[in-house]
């Protein structure tokens, strides 16, 4: 993001006199551009972000409204209390509580490109893992609540890949979703990258308990797709899941579950379709707040052996049969209702929309625009997010250079919440946004260095 203070900071190292007073001008405007889509205080926002350290260990990685306060934990690294080291590349991640236990199951995204013997998180200590030489999975954390610390942290999901985002159910799970589709299946890339060669096919889902205190039995979820996922939704009303697909051609799609709460049960997965707009592409020139109707058709193979090669295997099928197009879907969230969703770079800048879609019946509903980022310095790349229970949306960026935490209210106008200022990690991106149970604290990650953070203050003097 380009604002005043960083522009001027940066732009002093290299420019002087009329050059340095021609940008500083132009940044002042493109600021001023876009400033009826900023909620100021009393607006849904929390006022300028400030350096804040961290209460447990005076580290400096975040800025943060004036009143709130954090605590840093769970980092790559660390031994955890099964023994093993805290995994790398912290993404998405869920808040539950179990028996009065505060806990976290938090995806590391963790992808070799290549099958590698005894890769799988804790392998040597012989964790039940899908897959032996895939190294992604989860981790769960039991945390207490007046310190935000954690008391126990474990693995719970071993052998899986490229862990990127998931979703909580309503009956206590966390789903993580695989984003990738490599298999069995060794081939070289058209840039010269040998991929594949895994004991297993990738690309599913697996459902993590979030009671469970040992690592699970890995079981992957065909019939909810092989694709690149990232995320996914449950729509408590119906048991309906909804789900993301990180690729620039995308669909969103939906799982009907024969059994509610009973995922490996089966059902039929669908992909979105515009009324009357048979291959609809919405990754631009969209009009926010416009409405689309809404219907969806069968994928007839959701698990096709092509996808070892073909990440697009299953968005095929759907497109073929008229569902619509979006950039890069990401996050996904249930809430008020709705389903929202971000397409990381979709719109006419390629820097992000958020997208509300309002089920009606069994068979439809509606679609609509409720954000297009126009400019870096307003939103850039939204990928993970969650609504809050106030019922603003928190999102995470996953963008170009600064990385921040923005708020959107309901009123469709944005705000700055967190930025990394992690020293020499400060353009890594936020992910696992979620709220604890109670609504009092934030989780987040630092993908990298791989840091989880407990955030907490005056909710209530804005939107969050």
């Amino acid at each position: 993001m380009l604002n005043r203070r960083n522009f001027l900071a940066q732009s002093s190292l290299v420019f002087t006199g009329a050059a340095f007073n021609r940008l500083s001008a132009h940044a002042e405007l493109v600021l001023a551009n876009y400033e009826h889509l900023r909620a100021g205080i009393g607006a849904g926002g929390y006022g300028s972000l400030r350096p804040t350290p961290s209460q447990n260990t005076g580290e400096m990685l975040l800025e943060l409204p004036e009143g709130f306060s954090y605590t840093a934990f769970g980092k790559t690294g660390n031994q955890m209390s099964d023994g093993h080291l805290t995994p790398p590349a912290h993404d998405g991640m869920a808040a539950f509580s179990v028996k009065g236990e505060l806990r976290l199951v938090r995806n590391h995204e963790i992808n070799g490109g290549i099958g590698n013997p005894g890769a799988a998180l804790g392998a040597a200590a012989k964790v039940p893992a899908y897959d032996e030489t895939a190294g992604g999975g989860t981790t769960t954390l039991i945390i207490d609540p007046k310190t935000r610390l954690p008391i126990k942290d474990f693995i719970s999901l071993s052998g899986t890949l490229t862990n990127c985002a998931g979703g909580p159910t309503p009956w206590g799970s966390w789903i993580s979703c695989e984003e990738t589709t490599l298999g069995e299946t060794k081939f070289t890339t058209a840039e010269g990258k040998v991929r594949g060669g895994f004991a297993a096919c990738h690309g599913y889902c697996f459902e993590v308990p979030a009671a469970a205190n040992q690592a699970v039995t890995p079981v992957p979820l065909k019939a909810m797709g092989r694709f690149v996922h990232e995320a996914i939704a449950v729509d408590p009303k119906t048991g309906i899941v909804y789900l993301t697909e990180d690729q620039g051609t995308a669909g969103l799609y939906r799982f009907l579950p024969k059994r509610r709460g009973q995922l490996s049960a089966g059902g039929k997965l669908q992909m979105l379709v515009i009324a009357k707009q048979p291959q609809a592409d919405l990754r631009t020139k969209q009009t926010i707040g416009k409405k689309l109707n809404v219907t969806w058709t069968d994928i007839p193979d959701p698990d096709p052996a092509a996808a070892d090669t073909e990440t697009l295997a299953v968005y095929k099928q759907g497109f073929a049969r008229g569902a619509a197009t979006f950039a890069r879907l990401e996050g996904i969230w249930h809430g008020d209702g709705s389903i929202w969703f971000t397409a990381t770079s979709g719109g006419n800048n390629k820097l992000g929309q958020v997208w509300q879609y309002m089920p009606q019946g069994n068979d439809g509903g509606v679609l609509k625009l409720i954000f297009e980022s126009p400019a870096e310095e307003v939103l850039d790349m939204p990928d993970n997010l969650c609504l809050s229970p106030r019922g603003g949306l928190v999102i995470c960026e996953d963008g170009h250079n600064e990385q921040f935490v923005r708020g959107l209210t309901k009123q469709g106008q944005i705000f700055d919440f967190a930025k990394n200022i992690t020293p020499g990690y400060e353009g890594k991106e936020f992910a696992g946004a979620c709220f604890s149970p109670d609504g009092t604290t934030l989780f987040l990650n630092l993908q990298t260095p791989g840091i989880t953070l407990a955030i907490w203050g005056p909710w209530q003097r804005g939107a969050l």
